[in-house]
């Protein structure tokens, strides 16, 4: 097993990008290289920066890699606010994938914290 398999954060991650898998699946066939794509993307690096970061040498290193996960996470909120507003996430979905992403940001923000302090 590698360390970052242990992490809640990545546990977290991947559970977020399955849903998002999940949700963009029912977008128009139009979109399957935009925002499917960009959402789909965004989503698989949250959890990616949160492996790659765990393998660094220092706690800053892994940090700066918690933060882009970060990054990420809000990328995907932001993709989909507009996939809401162009009707293609239900509300119900929408608010689905925010609580979770609100959820997986208190993680990061956590771990980002108890590197740099800890």
């Amino acid at each position: 097993m590698f360390t970052f398999e242990k992490l809640d954060a990545w546990q977290q991650a991947i559970d977020f990008a399955n849903v998002v898998y999940d949700q963009t699946r029912s977008f128009p066939p139009d979109e399957r290289f935009g925002l499917t794509n960009q959402m789909r993307r965004a989503a698989v690096s949250v959890s990616s920066n949160l492996a790659e970061g765990s393998s660094r040498s220092s706690r800053v290193d892994f940090a700066r890699f918690v933060e882009i996960s970060a990054g990420s996470l809000f990328e995907v909120i932001s993709q989909a606010f507009v996939a809401k507003r162009q009707e293609f996430l239900p509300t119900i979905e929408f608010e689905k994938l925010y609580a979770i992403a609100e959820r997986e940001g208190k993680i990061l923000s956590g771990l980002r914290n108890s590197l740099l302090t800890g």
